[in-house]
């Protein structure tokens, strides 16, 4: 097996397993007529007859809700814990998690409910007063307040563990999070598929191609259908004549993760992989590449120029780098997992960067935006970190080759008249009709120094046997003239260029001790002193 050498290399060569999938999701679960007044007030008054709206008509509410949840958690023996400060949830969650699997007996439940004090948007009623009359009234208006939150984490047996949030205040706003790579982790066990796990996502599959067809099919039905089960089965705020009345939860997506897990053959793909990527592609987070990677304009100037900060952070984790770019509200994120797969992860934190509407019936339009970030990162990756391409072409060039069952001879880059050749077709290719031997003749010889009519045929046909088997030009079927390729275009406008500004000039430069030293003549004679006294320190002058 060869070692990657670029990360063209070990995307094309050295990735056992591609998954796409829907990862992380944090939603909004809400009541959509409740979110301002006209709707709070209407609710109280329309809808339960109440004479006013005031804040004292949601205290009862939010007590019996809460009630609920400590009867809940004593009925059912389900842990009520408080957060501390500092405390990471997720750690915890993993705890009872394991606890739960380990004792085997149910496929889904409550694992616990956990309380935190979090600041959140509430309705409230201040007093106003009647300019006419002098008399006082209540009036609902928007605020912010620090309330309980109850996170219910629970294990669903189609989706996995999640959790819902839910606010102990008026109007009773919830989040939901779940993980698309748990869902699909479930529905490929149910129809039979092996796999290995890998922590959120997979590491290895007998059908790559119905994992991914799986993967395909999280919908925002079945989402829903998630959140309809639990409310069912979890404290409600409000009653079933309120949900009648249809004052029932809607979803809308607050953040969503879109993942681009590729297995590699070998740890040592990915430690290659992102030598690369981080040495070549620190510029990704320039407004030119972020436009690129997520196909979108990027206005810098005027008032409407595009918001956000344009950077590429390299962060590092013990040893393991992780890459991210930054757009408007969202990122991508690229690290090398478990030192086993490349992940690449879209995170959008609002749909409206993009013109999407934040329902939950949005998100396959999210979805192809955010795979189609990824792939978009990974194809400016590859291009330009892959040294491989232009090592072969300069290596088939300078070296003696058999092609085709024909001695092609090299063309050393060095060589004067391979030079001239060289410069030959960047003129030539100018020709819309192609070139003949006597062409290359009549140009080739002032280049070389010499007389028109002191080249032979044989040497003019050695040339174009030359040119024409390493790919250069191509022959004109059924004719004697020749057209440059695309191909030798390329080789030879750069090749001209390194030799006579980069190589002739630079070592004119560097040789020249009585022309008035430049930059890279300052740096190369601060180099040289320094090694002459590294050289004296450790007295090896021979």
């Amino acid at each position: 097996m060869t070692v990657a050498r670029s990360v063209s290399d070990v995307l094309d060569d050295h990735v056992t397993l591609e998954v796409e999938c829907v990862d992380r999701m944090y939603l909004n679960v809400y009541q959509p007529r409740l979110q301002h007044v006209n709707g709070v007030v209407w609710f109280f008054r329309g809808h339960r007859g109440a004479a006013f709206a005031s804040s004292a008509l949601m205290d009862p509410i939010s007590k019996a809700f809460v009630a609920q949840i400590h009867r809940f958690c004593r009925d059912r023996n389900v842990p009520l814990i408080d957060f501390v400060k500092g405390q990471r949830k997720d750690d915890l969650a993993h705890e009872y998690l394991v606890k739960f699997q380990g004792d085997g007996q149910a496929q889904e439940g409550v694992l616990f409910v956990g309380r935190a004090q979090e600041k959140t948007r509430v309705f409230r009623t201040e007093k106003r007063r009647n300019l006419v009359t002098g008399a006082t009234y209540p009036w609902i208006v928007p605020a912010t307040a620090v309330v309980n939150q109850f996170y219910v984490y629970c294990v669903d047996a189609d989706f996995g563990p999640f959790f819902l949030k839910f606010s102990s205040y008026f109007p009773y706003n919830a989040k939901l999070c779940i993980n698309g790579n748990e869902w699909a982790k479930r529905q490929a066990a149910k129809a039979g598929i092996g796999f290995t796990a890998l922590d959120n996502g997979f590491a290895d599959c007998q059908d790559p191609a119905g994992l991914q067809r799986i993967c395909d099919r999280l919908s925002p039905a079945k989402i829903d259908a998630l959140l309809r089960k639990w409310l069912r089965l979890l404290p409600h705020p409000f009653t079933a004549a309120d949900r009648a009345a249809g004052y029932r939860y809607d979803l809308s997506i607050l953040q969503a993760e879109f993942s681009l897990t590729q297995m590699l053959d070998r740890p040592v793909s990915g430690r290659i992989l992102f030598e690369h990527v981080i040495r070549e592609n620190l510029d990704l987070g320039r407004p030119d590449k972020v436009g690129l990677i997520f196909d979108r304009r990027i206005i810098r100037k005027g008032p409407r120029r595009t918001p956000g900060r344009f950077r590429t952070r390299v962060l590092t984790e013990g040893v393991t780098p992780s890459l991210h770019v930054d757009y408007k509200h969202s990122k991508i994120k690229q690290y090398h997992k478990e030192g086993r797969a490349l992940r690449t992860e879209t995170t959008i934190n609002d749909s409206g960067d993009f013109g999407i509407g934040r329902r939950l019936c949005n998100l396959p339009a999210l979805r192809q935006v955010g795979n189609h970030a990824n792939r978009r990162l990974l194809d400016v990756e590859r291009l330009p970190s892959d040294p491989t391409i232009g090592a072969d072409a300069f290596t088939a060039l300078s070296t003696p080759a058999v092609i085709d069952g024909q001695r092609a001879p090299a063309l050393p880059f060095t060589a004067t008249r391979t030079q001239a050749l060289l410069a030959a077709l960047v003129v030539f290719h100018l020709l819309p009709h192609g070139f003949r031997a006597r062409d290359l003749r009549a140009h080739l010889a002032p280049l070389l120094g010499r007389p028109a009519d002191s080249m032979t045929a044989g040497q003019l046909t050695y040339d174009l046997r030359r040119l024409r088997l390493h790919g250069l030009i191509a022959r004109v079927q059924g004719t004697h003239r020749y057209t440059v390729t695309d191909h030798g275009l390329r080789l030879a406008v750069y090749l001209t260029r390194v030799h006579r500004r980069l190589l002739s000039d630079g070592l004119t430069d560097m040789l020249d001790q009585h022309a008035l030293p430049t930059p890279a003549r300052r740096h190369l004679d601060r180099f040289t002193a320094a090694l002459d006294t590294n050289i004296t320190e450790h007295r090896l002058i021979a």
